[in-house]
């Protein structure tokens, strides 16, 4: 049985739907790929997060790997989005990445 879903990872997964249709109109279709590149590899970050165990050092590992996904996530929806979409897209990527940037910093040192 899968894990429960943490408050964060919801809110992620809840917020996931079909991102090639909201690109940005006339963008060309390398922008509709890597948006559906963008909305995978978001998939797997929050998959890997219900994965984490509770070790410290593979939650490091996790978060730290989420961090730098949500980033690349965040650089390709303000390139290929539009309008509400991308904020709203913008919004919750880098909510994710500065709240478990956070945790890095704080639970993570030395691991």
């Amino acid at each position: 049985m899968r894990a429960l879903l943490s408050p964060a990872s919801g809110l992620c997964l809840s917020l996931l739907a079909p991102l090639a249709a909201a690109a940005q109109p006339g963008a060309d279709t390398a922008c509709a790929r890597d948006v559906l590149v963008a909305q995978s590899m978001q998939r797997q970050a929050i998959d890997q997060l219900e994965q984490a165990d509770g070790d410290d050092a593979k939650n490091c590992r996790v978060w730290r790997r989420h961090v730098e996904t949500m980033h690349r996530v965040a650089s390709v929806y303000g390139r290929c989005l539009s309008g509400s979409e991308r904020t709203e897209r913008l919004t919750q990527v880098q909510s994710s990445e500065k709240e478990f940037g956070g945790l890095v910093k704080t639970r993570c040192r030395g691991l």
